[in-house]
């Protein structure tokens, strides 16, 4: 029965299922992420209050909150979801979700209601996440419950595609909108285009969704009277379930998040702040590796329906931690030539007094940096400058040395304001123009960018993206029973990209400004995905055979 399932080809109904599904679900993660594909410019228009690296870091969390409460939203709404039905459940969140997205669009900046204006901005971004933290659990179910015995991988896969899609048509329509009216318009008001029309796709995504049926496996339970009462006591009060879902998390999505996360909002990041590429270049290469690397979704998705789920996620993890410093190297290389060529021939480095140096990262810009030490790295990290770290004599000021010039830093502790700012002037030129000298660009030029291997590059990482998250939607469906699927499957699914994959902007980008080094930041990935290898390695195990309704 299974080997005639799964040679037939995809009825109407479960096309419609699938279309359905992953058409709203594309549209959810559009909304979502215009605001981190907008992170640079949005820093500028909410939090301008700040100084520029730290509304940056401050624009991301902001960014991050979002996905710190998905894992609340996959409670809410899953517990809700397998008590009243998966239909209803999604229906609501994408209402959330478009509404949200619509009243960023025409909330006014902090230039015009001050510190209200990232406060709201904020808010909505909870919402947002609590909306998306009940939409993919449903979606991956929904459409996992319509699909025949070995095809779920094939099915769920398109689910996967959604996120990388949607991330695509947010990069499509702010390229767009950046080309009709221009960069210096579209920094002033023309980044909110893309966050209004986004009420016209909430409009479309609804539509579809009403005319959608329940799940026949749901009804079915409905109907017989086997329903849960108490999803979340069941998903999570007791070990039986509760050790799968700690095996979920740490031995699957964990692992998943980073990666996807790593190649492709990271990889964004990383040419736009670290490699300083051009905002809209950068938005179009990543574009362009999306476009190659969606039908991999598919493709692995297929494949696990053959070869088992976890040997493709597990080579993906694989692949991550031995790949991701000369991957991102190699970047460097094709992107800003020059500024590779200055690293290899004049490196920068901070001697300075340990006792100095205070953590640098400081997200709410309250921190007042006055030690030579302080002073000189936050100068370096303000030019997106990679430097090492020596050990200075104790008591001595911080020096930068760039190639053979030595620059001494100096302490602003206890100066009057005037000096202070006259101080670090001289102090910001010498350095500029040390970095002219030594050959560091103050951002890539276009002409030396090496396009066809940066799109290569960027491609192999959003293949490692496919690997890991195009069998995971099955794999998650198919460990947990009917009767509380959609509680169990979406809270490690959430948490796992929620908290692990959402806050790795953030958390690299703190990594980097502590540690100088830019590729630093890789090890947050590199250490969670080589956490998911092993543990999903020895004890998570194998769900493509599994009957879903079995255990129901």
């Amino acid at each position: 029965m299974a080997t005639a399932a799964a040679a037939r080809p995809m009825n109407a109904e479960e096309k419609k299922v699938i279309f359905a599904s992953s058409l709203g679900t594309v549209f959810e993660w559009y909304d979502f992420y215009l605001y981190g594909s907008l992170a640079g410019i949005i820093a500028k228009q909410f939090f301008s209050g700040l100084d520029a690296g730290s509304a940056f870091i401050f624009a991301l969390l902001a960014f991050a909150a979002g996905f710190i409460v998905r894992p609340f939203g996959a409670i809410f709404f899953g517990r809700l979801g397998d008590m009243i039905g998966r239909k209803y459940t999604f229906l609501v969140t994408i209402l959330i979700m478009g509404v949200s997205t619509f009243i960023v669009g025409i909330l006014p900046n902090y230039a015009t209601i001050g510190v209200a204006a990232p406060v709201i901005l904020i808010a909505l971004r909870l919402l947002q996440g609590l909306a998306l933290g009940g939409e993919y659990g449903g979606a991956a179910t929904y459409v996992a419950e319509h699909a025949p015995m070995g095809k779920r991988g094939a099915y769920t896969s398109w689910i996967q595609t959604t996120a990388t899609l949607g991330l695509m048509l947010s990069l499509m329509v702010i390229l767009g909108t950046r080309t009709a009216i221009g960069e210096a318009a579209f920094a002033d008001w023309g980044w909110r285009v893309p966050f209004i029309v986004s009420i016209l796709l909430l409009a479309v995504s609804v539509y579809i969704r009403l005319s959608m049926n329940e799940s026949p496996a749901f009804a079915k339970m409905k109907a017989e009277g086997k329903t849960s009462k108490a999803p979340l006591s069941e998903s999570f009060g007791q070990w039986k379930n509760l050790k799968i879902v700690i095996l979920a998390l740490v031995g699957l999505t964990a692992g998943q998040a980073v990666v996807w996360y790593s190649g492709q909002f990271y990889a964004l990041f990383f040419m736009t702040q670290a490699l300083k590429v051009d905002g809209a270049a950068a938005n179009i290469y990543v574009a362009i590796s999306l476009i190659i690397g969606t039908p991999f979704f598919i493709l692995f998705g297929t494949l696990s329906d053959k070869i088992g789920r976890k040997p493709i996620i597990m080579a993906g993890c694989l692949l991550a931690v031995l790949t991701y410093f000369p991957t991102f190297t190699a970047l460097t290389n094709a992107a800003n030539p020059a500024l590779a060529e200055a690293q290899a021939k004049n490196k920068v480095v901070v001697t300075a007094d340990a006792n100095e140096c205070s953590f640098q990262f400081n997200p709410t810009g309250t921190a007042k940096f006055t030690s030579s030490c302080d002073i000189a790295k936050q100068v370096l990290a303000g030019a997106s400058v990679s430097y090492e770290n020596a050990a200075g004599a104790a008591g001595t000021p911080a020096t930068i040395k760039i190639g053979e010039t030595v620059i001494p830093s100096y302490t602003a502790k206890g100066l009057p304001a005037d000096e202070a700012k006259k101080k670090d002037g001289e102090f910001k030129k010498a350095v500029a123009d040390a970095l002219k000298a030594a050959g560091y660009p103050t951002k890539a030029d276009p002409a030396r960018v090496n396009t066809v291997m940066v799109v290569l590059i960027l491609s192999y990482l959003v293949l490692l993206v496919t690997m890991v998250y195009g069998p995971i939607a099955a794999m998650l469906v198919e460990m947990f029973p009917t009767r509380i699927r959609y509680t169990s499957m979406s809270l490690p699914y959430h948490i796992g990209n929620g908290w692990f994959g959402g806050l790795l902007p953030t958390t690299a980008f703190a990594i980097v400004a502590q540690t100088g080094n830019m590729y630093n930041g890789l090890w947050y990935p590199i250490i969670i995905a080589g956490m998911t290898f092993v543990i999903g390695s020895l004890f998570v195990k194998e769900t493509k055979d599994v009957d879903i309704y079995a255990n129901d």
